[in-house]
């Protein structure tokens, strides 16, 4: 047992941070306990600019667990995981977000993916936490269509999200890192890049997250709107050798609105499908917005 401890890769947990106190106790609470040797593992808080600061945690009650505490002024997530890599140790780099929780086997699962498989980028299986929350439980249907499709249908366009990925820290160095001028859909335009250099993407089931993101309208709203301006980035700055890839984009669609009458009783999926309308239209209205203001900026 000792030595199949001992060759468990070290893993570098990164998690960047912005104004979720109580979110961020859960999530370091939950990496504190998970199923991998104490010190076979560390942990990275980047604070991307917090109001008030995040308070360091001088003992999260594992003895051995290193806990690392790095501040910097707000620049975007993209920009706080690569400051938290830039100082990890670990052989693996692992990413979640403070909103999340990591089931105990999460960084078990995703390690032992990556020591099979280390010329890929492992993406592991988001569940939503907040199901009595209609604007979380519409967030999530997307992401849970979205991914699976373009993933199985070996899409250009296929990405994992960055709440709940892991690869080699020489892979992420290769890659160089996270674009930081995208402050939203920079896991599409890291996955992006990273199939593009002939790199695959495998999924890891066992390695699970929950993901308590408590939205409200406006906020539901804000996030897709922010998405749509990081896609028009996305395929602005990404376009694929002249391929169209909106055909990809509307198949994905299209299943994602079938779905809550699938999976759902009618009332609950009429509901859903209503965020979903609302989904769109701040997603297209987000998309237009960066459209113009490039266009105002001009070339570079």
């Amino acid at each position: 047992m000792r030595d199949a401890l001992a060759s468990l890769p070290s893993v570098a947990v990164i998690v960047p941070t912005l104004n979720r106190p109580r979110e961020l106790t859960a999530c370091l609470d939950a990496l504190a306990s998970l199923d991998y040797p104490a010190d076979r593992y560390e942990i990275v808080v980047v604070d991307d600019g917090s109001d008030p600061p995040v308070a360091p945690r001088a003992d999260l009650g594992r003895p051995g667990l290193r806990v690392r505490w790095l501040a910097q002024p707000n620049a975007g997530p993209s920009a706080a995981r690569n400051a938290g890599a830039r100082v990890a140790d670990g052989e693996i780099l692992a990413f979640t977000d403070d909103d999340c929780t990591p089931a105990p086997g999460w960084l078990r699962a995703m390690a032992t993916a990556v020591v099979q498989a280390p010329q890929a980028l492992h993406g592991g299986r988001v569940e939503n936490a907040l199901d009595g929350n209609p604007c979380s439980v519409a967030s999530q249907t997307i992401t849970e269509v979205i991914v699976p499709h373009l993933i199985a249908s070996g899409s250009a366009l296929r990405f994992v999200t960055s709440n709940n990925l892991a690869l080699t820290a020489d892979g992420y160095r290769a890659m160089g890192g996270f674009d930081e001028r995208f402050r939203t859909a920079e896991d599409r335009e890291f996955c992006h890049r990273w199939v593009a250099s002939g790199r695959p993407i495998a999924a890891v089931p066992d390695a699970v997250v929950l993901h308590r993101h408590d939205l409200t309208l406006a906020s539901f709203w804000r996030q897709h709107f922010g998405y749509g301006r990081g896609a028009c980035r996305f395929h602005a700055i990404r376009a694929t050798g002249g391929r169209s890839l909106w055909a990809d984009e509307i198949a994905m669609y299209a299943k994602t609105f079938r779905r809550p009458f699938a999976a759902m009783p009618l009332p609950a999926a009429l509901r859903i499908t209503a965020l979903l309308v609302v989904w769109q239209v701040a997603n297209a209205s987000g998309f237009a917005c960066q459209w113009v203001r490039d266009r105002r900026r001009g070339p570079g």
